[in-house]
């Protein structure tokens, strides 16, 4: 099977992702314009809104515009939705807010208004100031000083030396904090490309390159936005080196600067479901089951309040990050059949989501919806969904999923007795296997015993299943090595063939046991 790719225009996209609120009101602005209806970019508008794929050969059909003009076209209808979506009260945000006294500010500056101009320029500032929009206030400082320093108000003298101070405040944080979020996407892009570090040299390789590249700083001094990139960058560190305490922690720093500070969450509402979902991330790798469960339900309680800000990119957003853990919340207590019936409400959701929710986590979607199968014992259901991902060429995936992706496949098919095909199968996925740079040893010691299963007779199999066992349980303390278990639980898996029972009951009684020890 192979999958096409739909043609995504971005005009159409941002047409599709229009409320019928927005629409409305993009017609009604368009009227105040005095664009007539028979206005060009109005009539696409209408064309591209009706039909439910881009084509542009239906556009051209309508005669509205020749093929040659389309092009600008499109660009003019695409600047006036914005201008339009700029004026919707429901985006105006305090970002928008500032820089439109910024702007404000600068007319009446242009105009010789200049006390006019100072007076709002010192509204902004503080406005800004406050809500931890210190780049924008940079910006505005910048514009008192130019004011100033033409000696038009003639203002006090201390005036100059409190600009000066105040500027340079305020370039030293933003230096901090772009310092900061460099290091945290330069870790975040490194985990994207390498996935988690399998052994000391890796280990000693990503320890220098943080600790190089992490500026100094006091952590008293620290605003909310610079702590933010600190524990992101903190977090995305203990993330690559296997230190899942050390991200429960950063994590939980994360969050609770937003939990502090509930005007952040209105004003981030992405970090805020960012930093909910690696605290969520971090317990679960942790099996901290009751913290996982109490922040899994304060994260969507919060979520659902009414003073929660939502448009297309937060609800797109929310949904990713709550279902994804409700996924591992049934991972970790072992309940995969109770869990089923949250994969309908995914598939209808990804439906609803695909112009605004990335290829990759669809995928990773796909992983957790065959492992709800394979745990409940649907093989055949648990193998058509990890096709869509070994079939996908063009996916820009982790190495780590793709191979356990993989694995999956072929352990699903044996459980499922379609053997006809394992040798091809195992040929596949070892050739796909060894051009990753590193495996895992779980991963070598599998492959190693699937190849073998071949030359085994069916009464000496269940003895091989021990000897494996036994392999890997040596594997399951090591810091690098026992990452690998939290994709696939091969342990669980062979104790259910050993013991002849389902994966489901395994995992749930080792589950019940821990809880029952707390």
């Amino acid at each position: 099977m192979t999958i096409t790719k739909e043609q995504k225009d971005n005009l159409f996209v941002l047409i599709k992702s229009l409320s019928k609120s927005e629409k409305r009101q993009f017609k009604l602005y368009v009227g105040r314009l005095g664009v007539n209806e028979e206005s060009k970019f109005l009539k696409l508008f209408n064309i591209l809104d009706k039909i439910n794929k881009y084509d542009e050969a239906v556009i051209l059909k309508k005669g509205i515009v020749k093929k040659q003009q389309l092009s600008n076209l499109k660009a003019h209808l695409y600047k006036q939705i914005l201008i339009s979506l700029r004026l919707n009260p429901s985006h105006q945000d305090i970002r928008i807010q500032i820089r439109e006294q910024l702007d404000f500010a600068t007319i009446l500056y242009h105009k010789g208004l200049y006390k006019q101009s100072l007076k709002i320029l010192d509204k902004a500032k503080n406005l800004a100031i406050l809500h931890e929009e210190k780049n924008i206030a940079s910006e505005i400082v910048d514009l008192e000083k130019i004011i100033e320093s033409q000696y038009i108000t003639r203002s006090i003298s201390s005036r100059a030396d409190e600009l000066t101070i105040q500027a340079k405040d305020l370039s030293l944080q933003n230096v901090l904090a772009s310092k900061l979020s460099n290091l945290s996407l330069q870790l975040y892009g490194l985990f994207l490309k390498r996935g988690y570090v399998k052994n000391d040299d890796e280990f000693q390789q990503i320890k220098k390159y943080y600790h190089d590249r992490l500026p100094n700083y006091n952590l008293e001094e620290l605003g909310f936005r610079e702590k933010l990139w600190l524990y992101k960058a903190k977090l995305w560190y203990s993330f690559l080196i296997v230190d899942f305490i050390s991200c429960y922690r950063y994590a939980s720093k994360w969050v609770n600067l937003f939990y502090e500070k509930k005007d952040m969450i209105i004003l981030n509402p992405v970090f805020f479901l960012r930093g909910n979902h690696y605290l969520l991330e971090s317990l679960f790798y942790l099996r901290r089951y009751d913290k996982f469960k109490n922040a899994l339900a304060k994260f969507e309680a919060v979520t659902k309040e009414k003073w929660f800000p939502y448009d297309d990119n937060i609800e797109s957003l929310a949904f990713l990050f709550i279902y994804n853990n409700k996924f591992n919340l049934h991972f970790i207590e072992g309940s995969f059949t109770k869990g089923l019936p949250l994969i309908d409400s995914v598939l209808e959701e990804l439906e609803n989501y695909k112009n605004r929710i990335d290829e990759h986590h669809i995928m990773v979607f796909y992983y957790k919806i065959a492992s709800m199968y394979f745990g409940a014992g649907d093989n055949k259901k648990c193998i058509f969904y990890l096709e869509k991902i070994i079939s996908n060429k063009s996916l820009q995936m982790r190495e780590d999923l793709l191979c356990f992706s993989r694995i999956l496949n072929l352990v699903a098919h044996y459980e499922a007795g379609l053997d006809y095909n394992l040798d091809v199968l195992i040929r596949s996925t070892f050739k796909f296997l060894i051009k990753m740079e590193d495996l895992y040893a779980v991963q070598k010691e599998f492959i190693k015993f699937l190849r073998g299963l071949g030359d085994i007779f069916p009464h000496e199999v269940k003895g091989e299943f021990i000897k494996l066992h036994k392999k890997l349980k040596e594997y399951e303390n090591d810091p690098y090595q026992s990452r690998s278990f939290l994709y696939l639980d091969i342990i669980s898996w062979l104790e259910s063939k050993i013991e002849s029972r389902s994966i489901g009951d395994v995992i749930r009684d080792k589950f019940q046991m821990a809880n029952a020890k707390k």
